[in-house]
């Protein structure tokens, strides 16, 4: 039996960790341009719709992938970033839509 290196292993988990961080700094980007994309105020903050960018590169690269092919590939390329800030414009407009009449009856 051959036993694993450590450092090997801990080379690999230090590439999945940065893919992690740089994912959701592409999220936190592209929330804040969908921010300032979107006419109208949206309720929530520059936090709420910091988290809803990162949760909406996700949905935009699985929509991407599943409909048109395309995804988030990688850090630097044009595709993931539109892809990314498409699905944070969608989820931005969806939580804008589904939190507008709450915030009237206040």
């Amino acid at each position: 039996m051959r036993a694993e290196h450590p450092v090997r292993k801990n080379s690999i988990d230090w590439e999945v960790d940065m893919g992690i961080i740089g994912w959701i700094v592409l999220g936190l980007i592209a929330g804040a341009i969908a921010k300032a994309v979107l006419p109208g105020r949206q309720g929530g903050g520059w936090l709420m719709t910091l988290l809803l960018g990162v949760v909406g590169a996700l949905v935009g690269g699985f929509i991407g992938s599943a409909i048109f092919g395309i995804g988030l590939e990688e850090f630097w390329s044009i595709q993931t970033w539109l892809v990314a800030i498409l699905g944070a414009i969608l989820v931005l407009a969806i939580y804008g839509f589904v939190t507008r009449g709450s915030r009237s009856r206040a």
